[in-house]
């Protein structure tokens, strides 16, 4: 059985920064907008606020809006459409839209069904929509742009996910503040996170947009799950499958041993997994 923990009211603290993080060091920030969410870009050290700094973030969104070139459900003649219409062939597609394909059909079988890129709607039509690897995929890989900054550290943020690093040992970590869903305003909890990432998947701030995709409908009883660990493309598809999973959402993610998480229930308890852990990377 599954522990849940209910969370006072006067733990919840308002986050520093929208994007989720907390701050404790001085920071620099830089803003854009591509595939309809806000990217971030927080820098800590002696290359934040330089022109190297300004050139890396160009780097990491032009690599995005080419991304969103290719995968975004939102344009007629993307390759994704284009595909899901029957188009092309998935043997006419470049090496990316392959890798995302095969990752999809991993989480697909790890996930007994409950995430797919492939969803049936109420009138039984089918329609291929791969954002659940897409973005985490794309900003983990984008985010080597980055790295090269000298003893800076970062944390890009999309939509709320994100990837963090920091250049050095013994530097400070990054403090990231998971929401509570059902007052965005507070924080429900904190994490530290030295190298890796975090992902949340929640009907918050765009409706019910996470559906189990065996049954086509959105899941009941769960009402965030937040996943920690090394890769934001493991955790990005592990917090919208556990998601999905509904009432099962904790106990599938502790199958998962590359993870952390909390999920947070309809009824406002929290269930930590695994149970006491808050910290991930050196």
């Amino acid at each position: 059985m599954t522990d849940r923990v209910s969370v006072p009211a006067d733990r919840a603290q308002p986050p520093a920064i929208r994007s989720g993080f907390v701050a404790t060091h001085p920071v620099t920030r830089m803003v854009d907008h591509v595939m309809g969410i806000p990217i971030s870009l927080a820098l800590r050290g002696p290359s934040a606020g330089t022109a190297a700094a300004q050139d890396a973030f160009a780097r990491v969104m032009s690599e995005l809006r080419q991304v969103d070139e290719v995968f975004s459900t939102y344009r007629p003649d993307s390759m994704i459409n284009r595909l899901g219409r029957g188009e092309i062939k998935l043997a006419d597609c470049p090496a990316d839209v392959l890798e995302v394909f095969a990752l999809a059909e991993e989480a697909e079988e790890d996930s007994s069904g409950a995430f797919s890129i492939w969803l049936t709607g109420a009138d039984g039509t089918t329609r291929l929509d791969p954002s659940g690897v897409v973005k985490g995929w794309a900003v983990e890989r984008v985010s080597r742009h980055l790295t090269s900054l000298s003893r800076t550290d970062f944390c890009l943020s999309a939509g709320g996910d994100m990837v963090c690093w920091v250049s050095e040992p013994g530097r400070p970590k990054w403090r990231v503040g998971i929401e509570d869903p059902q007052d965005p305003r507070r924080l429900i909890s904190t994490i530290s996170i030295g190298g890796g990432a975090v992902a949340t998947s929640a009907a918050t701030h765009r409706g019910d947009h996470i559906v189990d995709a065996r049954t086509g409908m959105p899941p009941s009883d769960v009402a965030s799950v937040t996943v920690i660990g090394r890769s934001l493309t493991v955790v990005d598809i592990c917090a919208t499958a556990a998601y999905a999973h509904g009432p099962h959402a904790a106990n599938w993610l502790k199958r998962r041993r590359d993870v952390t998480g909390l999920v947070v229930w309809a009824d406002g308890t929290t269930t930590a997994i695994p149970c006491g852990r808050s910290e991930v990377g050196a």
